[in-house]
């Protein structure tokens, strides 16, 4: 699993970075008007127009529709996803979407995980295991960094599994790393190589930037989601969306260069304090204001990635937020170092801001603070770096809590309970299928019906409640024992005409579309131990037994412990 999805990721890489080379530079910057104008337009339509024709319009993409076949699928990935996510990426980042590689490189090593599974037939823990593995092999060999990987794997794929055999996601990252490491060129590698020495002295900065970042963070989070109901909501066929995003993206680029693909190379060009060669890629390039020139200029990149990311995907591209989010988080960290210097403040360490601001907007923007600390530590061979980065990335993602409890990425799913959260109870309840536990051979009375065809309802069959409906199975009560025992045993007591003098109304009805967890919720509000089921069309469908619901859950749990 290591090497095959290793594998998978050096490839992505490797044609990515082919093109980025020969578009970047081997072209003067008035010819690369030309590729700006021309190739971010190409790829988002041509991305579109693959997924039409090739792939039939299947265009889910991104980490929650892993997370939800893990939690719903039993982590049954379709095969098709072990090839669809590298192509649609390589076409969508390659040509200059703003996005990044990680998102479709782990999706596509957890489906091969998946698939692997499925040929040796293996069960539900070893196959989420070895999709776990694939995902963790794949962003272990896009960045060089095997604990960033595994760490990837336990703070985002495995929330709300109970897992404790790491030992695999261990090797699989291994291997993943090593591939990249021995395959890829230098250039292609993740990898910081300037930086300073940490000093405690310099504590105020981090604060101060885990704190900005933070609030970064949180605006790109709101404006991608923006951007995305936006783009929703616009009534147009889906290869005229991708025109208009494409445009869009196209001037963006046109203006802003860094923004023009995934933007590891400004990054690394950040980090060694070379910024003439980024401004002077660009229409800045010709102004003249000093040090606010570069303020001015990086400033409107932070502002802008975040639309830039969204309308890559959400207007027909493939990719994910994880690269944006690093590189946004970059080009903060070295603004707030460029504005630092502007005030006179003197020793700022600007490498070491900018790969802390790298940590600290991944750790607000993905929810998963681990994966960045480790993920910088590893890319820069900074581990005497820990300590600010732990800083900034524990602020910036309590932050992100306080805002939200939830990623607003996966909050939607998460509601619906089709995804895992952090409470494993209701993980367990919302993995139980309800169809399984209605009683559809439940016994019906109508209730115009005589009293005498209830007792021989009661003689013939082995019900304990029993659901009163119309000439249309519409249901208007229901009747216990309890109801009738009176008439039972006391012989002076007058029979009433039909059902319906005698019938309760229902303590509560349930839908079929209901959840477990909300289900068990009117269990208990109500005291009922059954409950009726109605359909979409408000017709009886059968009894529920909240007594079935808690032997599936003791089942399962038994299953999963």
């Amino acid at each position: 699993m290591g090497c095959t999805s290793g594998l998978a990721g050096v490839l992505l890489k490797s044609i990515v970075h082919k093109i980025h080379y020969w578009i970047v530079t081997k072209v003067h910057f008035e010819d690369q008007i030309f590729f700006y104008v021309v190739f971010p337009f190409l790829g988002i339509v041509l991305t579109t127009i693959i997924v039409i024709t090739l792939f039939k319009g299947n265009d889910r993409k991104g980490l929650g529709e892993v997370l939800n076949e893990i939690a719903q699928k039993s982590s049954i990935i379709s095969s098709v996803k072990m090839y669809s996510q590298i192509i649609q990426s390589a076409v969508t980042v390659g040509l200059g979407g703003s996005a990044g590689l990680e998102s479709p490189i782990a999706v596509t090593g957890a489906a091969i995980g998946s698939n692997f599974a499925q040929t040796y037939r293996l069960g539900y823990k070893e196959r989420t295991l070895l999709l776990a593995a694939g995902a963790s092999a794949g962003i272990a060999s896009a960045f060089n960094a095997p604990i960033a990987g595994i760490m990837f794997a336990f703070e985002i794929l495995l929330t709300g599994v109970v897992f404790s055999d790491f030992i695999p996601l261990v090797v699989a990252a291994v291997c993943g790393s090593l591939l990249s490491r021995i395959l890829l060129q230098e250039d292609v590698l993740f990898r910081f190589y300037t930086r300073q020495s940490f000093d405690y002295h310099n504590i105020p900065y981090y604060l101060i930037l885990g704190v900005v970042s933070g609030f970064y963070a949180r605006y790109f989070v709101l404006i991608y989601h923006k951007t995305e109901h936006v783009i929703n909501s616009f009534k147009l066929s889906r290869l005229r969306k991708a025109m208009i995003g494409g445009a869009a993206l196209s001037l963006l680029c046109v203006l802003l260069p860094p923004l023009f693909g995934e933007g590891y190379d400004t990054l690394k060009t950040l980090t060694n304090g070379d910024t003439s060669g980024i401004i002077e890629h660009s229409f800045f390039g010709y102004l003249d204001l000093g040090s606010w020139t570069v303020i001015i200029f990086l400033a409107l990149v932070c502002i802008l990635k975040a639309f830039a990311t969204s309308i890559t995907i959400f207007s027909g591209g493939n990719g994910g937020n994880f690269a944006p989010s690093l590189f946004a988080g970059g080009t903060f960290g070295f603004l707030f170092a460029m504005v630092c210097k502007q005030f006179g403040l003197i020793d700022v360490p600007i490498s070491n801001l900018v790969l802390a601001g790298m940590a600290a907007v991944m750790s607000g923007v993905l929810y998963a603070p681990l994966t960045a600390i480790f993920l910088i530590a590893e890319s820069s061979q900074g581990y005497d770096l820990f300590i600010p980065l732990m800083i900034v990335s524990v602020i910036s993602y309590l932050m992100a809590k306080w805002f939200s409890a939830v990623n607003p990425d996966y909050k939607p799913m998460i509601d619906q309970g089709k995804i895992f959260s952090n409470e494993y109870d209701n993980n367990l309840i919302y993995t139980l299928q309800l169809r399984d536990y209605i009683d559809r051979k439940s016994q019906t009375i109508e209730a115009d019906a005589p009293i005498s065809d209830f007792f021989e309802l009661i003689k013939n069959g082995k019900k304990n409640i029993f659901a009163v409906i119309d000439k249309e199975k519409f249901l208007q009560g229901v009747l216990t024992m309890d109801d009738i025992r009176p008439y039972l045993f006391n012989k002076d007591q007058e029979l009433p005409a039909n059902i319906h003098q005698i019938m309760q109304a229902a303590p509560a009805v349930v839908h079929f579309t209901d959840n477990a967890v909300a289900i068990l919720k009117t269990f208990d509000d109500t005291g009922a131990w059954h409950l009726p089921v109605i359909d979409e069309n408000d017709k009886f469908i059968g009894f529920i037994s909240k007594s079935k619901i808690l032997t599936g859950y003791r089942q399962l749990l038994k299953d999963y412990s």
